[in-house]
């Protein structure tokens, strides 16, 4: 084939749209799980301090899966396309478990309840991972250069809008009379069971929105628009150390980018654990053992709120990353974003109004916003396109890990230095953010040439 390289062409605003509407029902499920999981495996039985290993699920599953799907989908070609056999298939898997979960109580005769729902939670996490990752590489496979900030702040946009409806969608059932307490005999609220209901399947209608409006360029454009030589690269899949040849010769602004991505996701990962039994032992004075209570469920309800407010104030800011980019550079908008998010961390043990927490949240989600964007953008113009899956599966290592890590350690920094109190743990979540806002100076956002 010829060397020379074809301009990968110009997508309008909707094709671009299109490539990631998908992810809006993604993250409306990862979304649910977030807010919710914790409060129905300890409505299950679980212990407080138990909850980070639970949570070990999804990064696990991703540090397994994500480098396998990568790879699969970089050197599959179906007529359906590259990456949407694996983001269709995930979806279906994600949606089952997202209607299984709630009602884990109801399989007593397969299993105890918690042992399912934590399985559940396993099958849940594997799935979305499987989706994930296909959904960030075909963003890189189809946008050029110069739309690239463009293509993953509109992804940005759209994960941060359907997180901000599944956090919220509890509230909202809550408030037109779906019950929030669980009836006798019951242990999940059907506010809860009726969101993951819902938010399966809009899950399922957006990802088939993108498999059906999306048309991934076949084997032979790409490779002209990436200046691939498809003879070397059927070579290099058949040779069997391909796989440790890529992970060796990994670009080096991944491992420069792994020290801001081990404090991001060490942050947002206490978050997620810890925010139902840390609002509720701070603001509604509840008791650590209690899951079941009026109370416990209305701080549940309202972490869910607080949540959205985080997701929204994310997706008005992916809308605006674009131009602030323009207007400065990626380095500067990351650390930026990562700072106002820890002092939003840091904010809550100094405050006892409910409301105020909002505020908090806001500087959460600016941070969240770029936490989805920059990194994927940065890598993506540094990724050889042949490779483009597996090193973004490759690269789900440096978000897995950190989470793992605060998975195996949370509670145990919990109960010896915070004397059991979960807020200590967002304030520490703060701290870390800020730090990984320094780590930014040590990353070059220069496209390799």
């Amino acid at each position: 084939m010829s060397n020379k390289k074809s301009l990968k062409p110009d997508l309008s605003f909707w094709q671009i749209w299109n490539l990631s509407f998908g992810f809006l029902g993604v993250q409306f499920g990862f979304a649910l799980q977030n807010g919710n999981v914790s409060r129905i495996l300890q409505a299950l039985g679980a212990d407080v301090h138990d909850l980070g290993y639970f949570w070990l699920a999804a990064p696990i599953a991703g540090i397994i899966i994500q480098p396998i799907i990568g790879g699969a989908s970089d050197s599959t070609w179906t007529k359906w396309g590259r990456r949407i056999p694996f983001i269709i298939g995930g979806a279906i898997a994600a949606t089952a478990a997202m209607f299984l979960m709630p009602n884990s109580e109801f399989f007593v005769a397969l299993m105890p309840p918690m042992l399912f729902g934590a399985t559940m939670l396993l099958i849940m996490d594997a799935s979305f991972n499987v989706t994930f990752q296909p959904f960030r590489a075909l963003v890189g496979d189809m946008v050029n250069d110069k739309q690239r900030d463009l293509g993953y702040s509109v992804q940005s946009f759209l994960i941060n809008t359907g997180a901000v409806i599944g956090s919220a969608l509890p509230f909202i059932l809550t408030m037109v009379g779906v019950a929030n307490e669980p009836a006798e005999g019951q242990k999940v609220a059907d506010s809860v069971v009726w969101s993951f209901y819902i938010g399966g399947a809009t899950l399922m209608i957006t990802v088939l929105w993108t498999a059906l409006r999306t048309k991934e360029y076949p084997p032979e454009e790409y490779a002209e628009y990436n200046n691939i030589d498809l003879e070397a690269k059927k070579a290099d899949t058949e040779n069997k150390d391909s796989f440790f040849k890529t992970l060796l010769s990994s670009p080096k602004v991944m491992f420069q980018l792994a020290a801001v991505q081990l404090c991001s996701w060490v942050a947002f990962y206490f978050m997620w654990v810890y925010s139902t039994p840390a609002i509720a032992q701070h603001i509604w004075h509840t008791e650590p053992g209690d899951s079941t209570s009026a109370a416990f469920n209305e701080a549940g309800n309202w972490v869910g709120l607080m949540f959205a407010m985080y997701s929204l104030a994310a997706a008005l800011f992916s809308v605006a990353m674009p131009s602030l980019i323009k207007a400065t550079n990626r380095k500067t908008v990351y650390a930026g974003a990562l700072i106002l998010g820890g002092l939003g961390l840091l904010s809550i043990e100094m405050i006892q109004d409910k409301y105020l927490l909002f505020a908090s949240m806001a500087g959460v989600g600016i941070a969240w916003a770029a936490i989805l964007a920059m990194p994927f953008s940065i890598l993506s113009e540094n990724l050889p396109a042949e490779k483009m899956g597996i090193y973004m599966g490759i690269f789900n290592v440096t978000i897995a890990g950190p989470q793992i890590f605060a998975g195996l350690f949370g509670g145990t920094i919990a109960s010896t230095f915070f004397n059991g109190n979960a807020v200590g743990l967002l304030t520490m979540a703060g701290i870390v953010l800020i730090i990984g806002a320094l780590c930014v100076s040590l990353v070059s956002d220069q496209k390799k040439s």
